[in-house]
């Protein structure tokens, strides 16, 4: 946290998180009674629990593709018909032709 402020000049996005860990650790007797804010700041800067969960979703996504290509559709078009977005909680319409509508 070099100045507190983001690139607009207002606060940075993660300047709440890094207050909640200052207050805490000038507080605490140990620095490890604050590794939690210090967990929270660090997700804020770095979104490694996000990208990870994102890895998981997007491996989990292919699995079920290469799964439903093994029943007979390719698996580019399990692919090209869905991106990470479309995890199969929202199906696309297709009419009966086989097409998008």
């Amino acid at each position: 946290m070099a100045s507190g402020f983001g690139y607009t000049g207002g606060r940075s996005r993660c300047f709440a998180y890094w207050q909640e860990f200052s207050k805490c650790y000038s507080q605490a007797d140990a620095p490890s009674q604050c590794r939690v804010q210090a967990d929270d700041y660090l997700e804020c800067l770095h979104h490694t629990k996000e990208i990870e969960r994102a890895k998981a979703i997007r491996a989990e996504f292919i699995k079920q593709a290469e799964h439903q290509a093994k029943e007979g559709r390719k698996v580019a078009d399990l692919l090209a018909d869905g991106v990470i977005v479309s995890v199969g909680l929202i199906q696309r319409d297709r009419g009966s032709d086989g097409k998008e509508q």
